[in-house]
C-alpha cells in the first residue's frame, strides 16, 4: 500500500525537524513516550522540562477524537501524569466498534490559551492537487470541517503562496495574526510535499504572541517514497490500526515482502479464528474476504493476505508455513478450514508456487491433521494443472483431506463448500492440460484462415439496435466535464495495425504478445522495438508461430522512437525508480497515445505529474500497478490474459461483444473467463491498476466503449476506496451511458470488520462512508446498473444480461473459427512435462536454483553456521563428503605451504613479465599457471601415484628407488634445489609434524619418507618435497580418513585432485605477485643480453 499513517510523535519529529517557516514554531522536540516499561527517573532525566512544566498525556496509537473520549490528561505534573496513566495504562478500551489496549503515550508541555487562539489545518492529496483546509475555529469542537471550512486546491506542479493562503483561507483569521499563520501554513504546505505526505491534520494549532504550537497531529505518509525521502525520514514504524496488534508474524511477511520483487501481505484478524486465507493477487484476496464475510464467516476469518507477482517457490514456502504455523496453535471444536483461492494467473507459474505450499503443507502434516484442518483450493494460470496435481499428491499421501479445483468451478465456489452451504463435488470437471490447446483443431497441418476479427454482433447495424434509453453520445466534452464525468480520450486505443515499444527487456511477455499476434492472425507482430538503457544497441531474437524473427533493442528511446514512427503504444516494465522518468520522456514524443506502466510501488506524488502531463497531452494512461490490457483480435499489454493456453481457452483471440473494466490484473483474467463461459467473449478489456490514482479512470473507459458500436454490454469491478463509480451511476441517470452495464465493487467486508485493514491494492481504502463497496453498489443498483448480491452471482447477472440481448436481437453470435495453431516453446514444454532431452552436462556438486546456494547438498548457510572453513568447503566441492576437521585443516595448510615460493621459479616470472607488459590481473595469471607440470608445482599427482603404486605391489623401498634407476625415470617429489638433508625445508617439517599427530594412519608417508633415507644418502638434496609430502599425505587421507572406499580414493589420484591443491595455492601467490609489480608501477620487461648467452651456427657467425 502507499498512504500509511504514522503516530503523532513521528509525525511531529517530521514537522520540527524539516519545516521552513518564519512563524515561531514553539515547543520544539519537546515530548516523551511512556509505555508500560518507562523508567521514570531515567525519563526525567531525558527530559528535564517534564519536573517544571505543566503536562498533557495521551495515547498515540492513531485514535481520533481523543478529546471527546476522555482519553486526554490536561494540566498535570509528571506525579499526576502517572497517577492518569495507572488508570488506563495497559487497558482495553472500546472506540467505535475496535476494542483495543492503550499502551503507547504522548507526553508533552501543557499550553494554556483562551478558545479564540486556536486554529484548524489539513491537507490531504486528491487526483487533481492537494486540498488545504483552514478554519478559524479548532479543537474538540470543531465539528464537520468538510462543511464549513475554508478550501483551497492546489494543482500538481503548482506552489502555495502567502497572498494565496491570506486572501482564500485566512479570511476571518484576526489581523495580527494573519502572517504568523499564512507563513506557518506555506511551510507546512512544502513539508508535506518534501516528505511525501498524503495526509496532513493539526487540530488545534494554536497561535499565541509567542508563536504556533502544534498541539494535536494526525497524518499519513506515501511508504513507496522511502527510497527518496530515507535521508530525512530515517526507519519509520508504521502502527496498526487501534483495536489489531502487531504480530511478529506480520513483521516477519513484511520483510520478506521489500526483500522480493513479488508481493506478500498478511494481517492477522482473530488469530483464534477457524476460517484461514492464502490467496494469490491483490483483488482476489478482497473477493474471497467478501465471500466468506457474506457467507457469515466474519466472527471466523483469522488473516486477510495474498501473495502475488510470481514469488519464487522458496518464497511461497516461507509464507505459506508462516500461515500454517499460526493456525496450528490453537485448536478450534469445529476444526479448521484453510482456503487457498486465487483468480486465473496471468504470469505466474502455478506449479512453482504450489511445490513451495506444498513443502509447508508435509512440513506441518502432523499438526494440520491434529486441528482437524480441511483445505479448499481453486486456481488457474500457468501450469495450473501440474499445480493442482501435486496439491492432490500431498493430500493423499499425507492424509490431509484436500479438496482441489480448477477454472472450470467458480472462484468463489470454494468458500462455499468450506463453511458448508454448497456441497463438494465428488469428481470435479477437469479442464484438459495446457498442451492440448496447443494442436490444430481441424487435424490439419495447415494452419487456418484468418479467424473473424469484426466483433460478433457487428454484423448489425447501430441503426438496428434501439437502445434501452436515448444516448447522450452528441454530448459535447464540456457538458461531459461539468456534468462530473471524466473527460472522454480517444475511443479506438488499440487497432490490428498498433505498433508498441517495450520499454525493459521482458523476453518472455514481448514473447507472449508475438505468439497472441499470430493467434489473432494479425500481419505482423504489435511489437516494433524495445528500449534498454542498459545495454548498447542490438537485435534480440523471438519467435514469429515457426519462424525466428529479430526484434531491435535501443539504448535510447529518442531513437527508437524516431526509427518506428508507426509506434502509437509504449509498454512499460520500468522498475518503480525509473517508471516515472521513463514515462514523461515517452510523453515528449508526439506520436504515442497509450501508455501502460506495469510498475507498483510508484510515488502518488510521482503518479499525479504522470497524469497531468498526459491530460495536457491527450494520453491514454494505463497503470500504474497493472498487467494491462487485452483487445482479442488486435492486441495485448504484456502478459495480460496470460499464457496462451488462457488465451484460446478464453477465446482472447477472436473479439466478442463484452467490455469490461478493472482495477486488478488478476481479476481481469478472471474476467476473461467468466464471459467466455457466459457469453460470446471479450471485445476489450482493461485492468487500470490498484494505486489509488490511476492513470485513466472507470469514466474513461466505459464511455470509450459506450461510444464503440462493436461493445454491447459493459461490466465494471470497482473496488473500496475512492469515489470513481459514482461517475458511472451519473452517466447512466444523465443518459450518457445507455448500453447495459454489469457493476460489483469488491471490498464489501470492510464494513464488518471491527479495525481498519488496508486490501492488497493501495487504492482499497475507505476514507468516508461513501467510499465503501456496500455504499457504491447500492448507488450503482439505484442508479440503474446490473449489480449481483455477491460476487458469487455475478456470471449468472452477466449470463442473464446476454441473453436478454440475444433475445431481442442486439448481438448475433457469430459461428467459431479455430485459430491458428502456435508451436509451444521448448522450455515451457519441459516445466510441463510433456517432453524430455538429455541434457548437455551433469553436475554434482552445487545447486545454485533454489532459494539458497547449496554445496554438495549443504546448504551455504550451514556451511558457514558449522564454521567448516576453506578446507571443508574445498571437500564438499572437491570431495562431495564433509571432511572430517582435521582433513579440512591440513588442506588449509597446504594451501597456506604452497601460497607462494619467490619471483624467480617459472611460473611467478611469468606472472610478472606479463604483469609488466601491461596485461590485466586473468592473462597475467593465466600466464603463471601455464608452467604448472611435472617439473613445476605438478608433482603431487605423479608422486602419489609413483609411491602408492610401489607400496601396493609390495616393493620395499630400496627395490623401489633400483627399479626407478633401471627405468631411467625420476622419482616424482625427491629432490630440491635449494634445500637438503642439512637445510630441511620448513614447509615440510610443519607439515610432518601435524600429520604425524593427527591422521589415524601414515603408512604411506612412512614409505615415503624411508625412500628419502635411501635418496639422501646418495645426494643430500635427494629430500622428501614438498610436492612428494603433500601427494603421498593426501593418499593417507583418502585411503584412512573413513568417507572413500578404496577406489573412491584411487580415482581422485588418478584424475589430478591432488595437483589441485598446488594450483589453487599457488595462485594467491601469482596475484600477489601480479598486485606487487602493479602496485611498484614496474615498465615493461625486457631481459638483459649479459644473461644469454648466444650461439649462433659457425657459418652464421663467419
Amino acid at each position: 500500500m502507499s498512504a500509511k499513517a504514522i503516530s503523532e510523535q513521528t509525525g511531529k519529529e517530521f514537522l520540527y525537524k524539516y519545516i521552513c517557516t518564519s512563524a515561531a514554531v514553539q515547543n520544539r522536540f519537546r515530548y516523551a513516550n511512556a509505555t508500560a516499561e518507562t523508567d521514570w527517573v531515567r525519563l526525567a532525566q531525558d527530559h528535564p522540562w517534564l519536573l517544571t512544566e505543566r503536562l498533557v498525556v495521551k495515547p498515540d496509537q492513531l485514535i481520533k477524537r481523543r478529546g471527546k473520549l476522555g482519553l486526554v490528561g490536561i494540566n498535570l505534573d509528571l506525579q499526576g501524569v502517572q497517577e492518569w496513566l495507572k488508570t488506563r495504562m495497559m487497558k482495553e478500551t472500546t472506540v467505535g466498534k475496535a476494542k483495543g489496549v492503550l499502551k503507547n503515550f504522548l507526553i508533552e508541555p501543557f499550553v494554556p490559551h483562551p478558545q479564540e487562539e486556536e486554529f484548524y489545518v489539513c491537507i490531504y492529496a486528491t487526483r487533481e492537487g492537494d486540498q488545504v483546509l483552514f478554519h478559524h475555529e479548532g479543537g474538540v469542537e470543531v465539528g464537520d470541517v468538510d462543511a464549513k471550512a475554508e478550501r483551497l486546491m492546489v494543482a500538481v506542479n503548482e506552489k502555495l503562496s502567502e497572498d494565496q493562503v491570506t486572501e482564500q483561507l485566512l479570511t476571518h483569521v484576526p489581523e495580527d495574526k494573519k502572517q504568523v499563520l499564512a507563513s506557518f501554513i506555506v511551510g507546512l504546505f512544502n513539508l508535506y510535499e518534501d516528505l511525501y505526505f498524503t495526509y496532513l491534520e493539526i487540530n488545534p494549532i494554536v497561535v499565541t504572541k509567542d508563536g504556533v504550537y502544534v498541539l494535536d497531529m494526525a497524518a499519513k505518509i506515501d511508504a513507496t517514497a522511502d527510497y527518496i525521502c530515507k535521508a530525512k525520514w530515517g526507519d519509520v514504524e508504521f502502527p496498526p490500526p487501534f483495536g489489531r496488534e502487531a504480530y511478529p508474524e506480520e513483521a516477519y511477511i513484511a520483510d520478506l515482502d521489500a526483500k522480493s520483487g513479488a508481493s506478500l501481505k498478511l494481517t492477522l484478524l482473530n488469530p483464534q479464528g477457524r476460517i484461514w486465507t492464502m490467496v494469490a493477487g491483490g483483488g482476489a484476496s478482497v473477493v474471497y474476504s467478501d465471500t466468506i464475510c457474506d457467507l457469515g464467516g466474519v466472527d471466523e476469518l483469522a488473516n486477510y493476505g495474498e501473495y502475488s507477482g510470481a514469488p519464487s517457490e522458496q518464497q511461497t514456502y516461507d509464507y505459506a508455513k508462516t500461515i500454517l504455523s499460526l493456525m496450528t496453535r490453537e485448536k478450534h471444536p469445529q476444526g479448521k478450514v484453510l482456503i487457498i483461492g486465487g483468480s486465473i494467473a496471468n504470469f505466474t507459474n502455478v506449479a512453482a508456487t504450489f511445490k513451495g505450499i506444498v513443502r509447508a503443507i508435509k512440513d506441518y502434516q502432523g499438526p494440520l491433521k491434529e486441528h482437524e484442518v480441511t483445505i479448499f483450493v481453486r486456481r488457474g494460470g500457468p501450469n495450473y494443472q501440474e499445480g493442482l496435481r501435486v496439491m492432490g499428491e500431498v493430500g493423499k499421501t499425507t492424509g490431509i483431506p484436500i479438496h482441489v479445483f480448477g477454472t472450470e468451478t467458480h472462484m468463489t465456489a470454494i468458500v462455499g463448500m468450506a463453511l458448508g452451504h454448497k456441497p463438494i463435488p465428488n469428481q470435479p470437471p477437469m479442464d484438459a492440460h495446457t498442451a492440448n490447446f496447443l494442436l490444430n483443431a481441424s487435424n490439419s497441418a495447415a494452419t487456418p484462415a484468418t479467424t473473424r476479427t469484426a466483433s460478433f454482433s457487428e454484423a448489425r447495424t447501430s441503426n438496428d439496435v434501439t437502445p434501452a434509453k436515448k444516448s447522450k453520445a452528441g454530448l459535447p466534452a464540456e457538458a461531459i466535464a461539468s456534468s462530473g464525468c471524466s473527460r472522454a480520450r480517444a475511443t479506438t486505443l488499440f487497432r490490428k495495425q498498433t505498433k508498441a515499444i517495450v520499454w525493459g527487456m521482458q523476453t518472455r511477455a514481448v514473447q507472449g504478445m508475438l505468439d497472441f499476434d499470430y493467434v489473432c492472425s494479425r500481419d505482423e507482430p504489435s511489437v516494433a522495438a524495445m528500449v534498454y538503457p542498459f545495454t548498447g544497441d542490438h537485435k534480440q531474437k523471438f519467435y514469429w508461430g515457426h519462424k525466428e524473427i529479430l526484434t531491435p533493442v535501443y539504448k535510447s528511446m529518442d531513437d527508437a522512437m524516431k526509427k518506428h514512427p508507426e509506434v502509437d503504444v509504449l509498454i512499460s516494465f520500468a522498475s518503480l525508480r525509473s517508471a516515472f522518468d521513463s514515462t514523461m520522456e515517452a510523453m515528449q514524443h508526439p506520436q504515442i497515445h497509450t501508455i501502460a506502466i506495469i510498475a507498483e510501488g510508484i510515488p502518488e506524488a510521482q503518479t499525479r505529474k504522470i497524469i497531468k502531463m498526459a491530460d495536457e497531452k491527450g494520453v491514454t494512461i494505463i497503470g500504474p500497478a497493472t498487467v494491462g490490457g487485452i483487445k482479442p483480435g488486435c492486441f495485448k499489454i504484456g502478459n495480460t490474459g496470460g499464457m496462451l493456453d488462457n488465451i484460446l481457452a478464453s477465446k482472447l483471440y477472436r473479439p466478442g461483444s463484452v467490455a469490461y473494466v478493472s482495477r486488478s490484473g488478476g481479476m481481469s483474467n478472471e474476467l476473461n473467463n467468466i464471459v467466455s463461459r457466459t457469453t460470446d467473449g471479450v471485445y476489450e478489456g482493461v485492468a487500470i491498476g490498484g494505486d489509488r490514482y490511476p492513470g485513466s479512470t472507470f469514466m474513461d473507459h466505459v464511455l470509450r466503449y459506450q461510444d464503440t458500436p462493436g461493445v454491447k454490454m459493459i461490466i465494471m469491478l470497482g473496488e473500496i476506496g475512492g469515489s470513481e463509480e459514482y461517475k458511472i451511476c451519473q452517466g447512466i441517470r444523465e443518459g450518457r451511458i445507455t448500453k447495459p452495464v454489469v457493476c460489483w465493487c469488491i471490498g464489501t467486508c470492510a464494513t464488518m470488520f471491527t479495525s481498519e485493514v488496508q486490501f492488497g491494492h493501495a487504492g482499497a481504502c475507505a476514507n468516508q462512508a461513501s467510499e465503501t463497496a456496500v455504499a457504491k453498489n447500492q448507488a450503482l443498483r439505484d442508479a440503474g446498473a446490473y449489480v449481483p448480491k455477491s460476487f458469487d452471482e455475478l456470471g449468472d447477472v452477466v449470463k442473464t444480461v446476454y441473453d436478454e440481448l440475444v433475445a431481442n436481437g442486439t448481438i448475433i453470435p457469430a459461428q467459431e473459427v479455430p485459430p491458428p495453431t502456435v508451436p509451444m516453446d521448448y522450455s515451457w514444454a519441459r516445466e510441463l512435462g510433456l517432453i524430455r532431452k538429455p541434457a548437455s552436462f551433469m553436475t554434482s556438486i552445487c545447486d545454485e536454483r533454489g532459494q539458497e546456494l547449496i554445496y554438495a547438498g549443504m546448504p551455504i548457510t550451514e556451511v558457514f553456521k558449522e564454521e567448516m572453513g576453506l578446507g571443508g568447503v574445498l571437500g564438499l566441492l572437491w570431495f562431495q563428503r564433509r571432511l572430517p576437521r582435521y582433513a579440512c585443516k591440513f588442506i588449509e595448510m597446504c594451501l597456506m605451504v604452497t601460497a607462494d615460493h619467490g619471483p624467480a621459479v617459472s611460473g611467478a616470472h611469468n606472472t610478472i613479465v606479463c604483469a609488466r607488459a601491461g596485461k590485466d590481473l586473468i592473462s597475467s595469471l593465466t600466464s603463471g599457471l601455464l608452467t604448472i607440470g611435472d617439473r613445476f608445482g605438478g608433482a603431487l599427482d605423479a608422486a602419489a601415484k609413483q609411491f602408492s603404486k610401489a607400496f601396493d605391489s609390495g616393493m620395499v623401498p630400496m627395490e623401489f628407488v633400483n627399479k626407478m634407476k633401471k627405468d631411467g625415470k625420476l622419482i616424482m617429489g625427491i629432490g630440491h634445489r635449494v634445500k637438503s638433508i642439512n637445510n630441511p625445508d620448513m614447509r615440510v617439517q610443519i607439515l610432518k609434524d601435524y600429520v604425524k599427530q593427527n591422521f589415524p594412519s601414515t603408512v604411506m608417508l612412512d614409505y615415503a619418507l624411508d625412500v628419502e633415507k635411501i635418496t639422501t644418502s646418495k645426494k643430500p638434496n635427494l629430500i622428501l618435497n614438498v610436492d612428494g609430502f603433500i601427494g603421498v599425505a593426501f593418499v593417507d587421507l583418502l585411503r584412512t580418513c573413513g568417507g572413500f572406499t578404496r577406489d573412491e580414493a584411487d580415482e581422485f589420484v588418478e584424475i589430478g585432485a591432488l595437483n589441485g591443491i598446488f594450483v589453487l595455492g599457488r595462485s594467491m601467490g601469482f596475484i600477489g605477485h601480479y598486485l606487487d609489480q602493479k602496485r611498484l608501477k614496474q615498465g615493461l620487461y625486457r631481459h638483459p643480453w649479459d644473461d644469454i648467452s648466444y650461439v649462433l651456427p659457425e657459418h652464421m657467425s663467419m
